[in-house]
């Protein structure tokens, strides 16, 4: 199923959506900052805001249970609330939300909370291909159902400060970026990669056996026999939707399992190889440092060496 390979991506590119902050305000308000993560959400969990960022053509607005979807963005600016008077200036902070979200009123406040995104490398290169520079998630859409429900849920346990509700926050974090996805894949045009390739029904027979059997020589009229689809046309559409020819697109998806195998487990090099249907190590090897950068060995040392730390980026306002 699609579901099923879209979680072992997930898993794949160790996927996580990590609550880092939010904010109530009444009246007139603005935030503006440089954004400091890879991908970020911002969720409108009550009021309106129009968003701002570069590489945009023009604002975003914002109504009651959207989310936006931050790809490599430099700078954001959120401007919301009515009223006389000034506006008042809210500096985005990355602390407890629940310091600042406490005693909040969805029915006379606007709350923001930000959720940032956490992938490996791997999973970065994937994610950013995917998703254009903002997307925009509606909770209108019959899609958002269970969207506004994660959105709602988060919002209880950071606003109650009840006990339990880190881990909580935690769960619910994971819950709201699955959502935030599966919604958008159903509102979206979804620029040509692996995600619009997982959601694609025509391929998916042969995307399912490329992703149980990894191992295996596939040949391209194999694979566009079991799409019901001719070679020409089997090549076409891939390419079109994935942004990549089949047999690359299975190198990639072995290079993947190749990551993770030699991240979490102790196999060896030369039975991942032919696990995974090279003909030998040294094939294996120089795919996996063409794709990769470095040898497996050498990849394995690294990732079990490092501390774990969270990607981000140091760009200003007024950077490219």
């Amino acid at each position: 199923m699609v579901a099923d390979q879209l979680s072992e991506v997930f898993d794949l590119v160790e996927i996580r959506g990590l609550l880092t902050g939010g904010f109530a305000a009444r009246g007139p308000w603005v935030s503006r900052g440089a954004i400091q993560d890879s991908m970020k959400l911002i969720a409108m969990v009550s009021g309106r805001a129009r968003l701002t960022a570069d590489g945009i053509d023009g604002p975003i607005e914002l109504e009651p249970g959207d989310v936006a979807i931050l790809n490599n963005r430099s700078w954001l600016e959120l401007r919301g609330g009515t009223g006389d008077g000034p506006r008042r200036e809210i500096v985005p902070e990355e602390n407890d939300p629940s310091t600042r979200l406490v005693g909040a009123d969805c029915g006379t406040d606007d709350v923001v909370l930000g959720n940032r995104v956490d992938l490996n490398p791997a999973g970065r290169a994937l994610l950013s291909q995917a998703l254009p520079p903002v997307g925009h998630v509606r909770a209108s859409a019959a899609t958002a159902t269970n969207l506004r429900g994660s959105l709602d849920r988060l919002f209880d346990e950071v606003a109650g400060n009840r006990i339990g509700s880190a881990f909580a926050i935690r769960q619910y974090g994971q819950l709201l970026l699955l959502d935030v996805l599966r919604a958008y894949v159903e509102q979206a045009q979804l620029p040509s990669g692996w995600l619009r390739a997982l959601t694609d029904e025509r391929l998916r027979p042969a995307l399912t056996l490329m992703h149980t059997q990894p191992g295996r020589p596939w040949r391209l009229d194999e694979l566009a026999r079991a799409a019901a689809m001719s070679r020409t046309s089997f090549a076409e559409r891939f390419r079109t939707v994935a942004g990549l020819p089949p047999l690359t697109y299975l190198n990639r998806w072995r290079m993947l399992l190749a990551r993770r195998a030699l991240r979490d487990g102790d196999v060896r090099v030369g039975s991942l190889a032919s696990d995974l249907g090279y003909a030998s190590e040294s094939a294996f090897s120089t795919a996996f440092k063409r794709e990769v950068g470095e040898s497996p060995l050498r990849y394995r040392h690294r990732v079990r060496a490092e501390p774990p730390t969270r990607p981000t980026r140091a760009r200003g306002p007024g950077q490219p």
